[in-house]
């Protein structure tokens, strides 16, 4: 999980990936491994048992994929709505997001080798 100091590094020099589900706000790291954050929103989400589902979810997702995300800060962000949809939309969502964070993994690792 990220900390406090590496939440406002994402928040400020990060690559989006938005769709109708999610905004996933991410950036390498010197670390190596990858790291996710969650900023679900009660505003977007009211009912705890809505927002916990959806942590679960993520982290879920995040799980499967880490292996894939190597070297990469991520912090998720629910849309309103969110709540609602079902869990295979939800998880084919992140999937998206996440082929576009290795997207930057990928880029990152040829600059470094330049």
């Amino acid at each position: 999980m990220l900390d406090k100091g590496s939440y406002g590094r994402v928040f400020k020099g990060a690559r989006r990936s938005k769709d109708k589900y999610f905004t996933v706000l991410y950036r390498t790291n010197e670390t190596g491994q990858g790291r996710l954050g969650l900023a679900v929103s009660k505003k977007n989400c009211r009912l705890a048992v809505g927002r916990n589902r959806l942590k679960r979810i993520i982290r879920e997702s995040f799980r499967v994929h880490r292996s894939e995300l190597t070297g990469i800060d991520i912090v998720v962000l629910n849309q309103p709505n969110t709540h609602t949809a079902e869990n295979k939309t939800l998880f084919d969502s992140l999937e998206k997001h996440w082929r576009r964070c290795r997207g930057i993994a990928q880029a990152g690792d040829s600059q470094d080798k330049g």
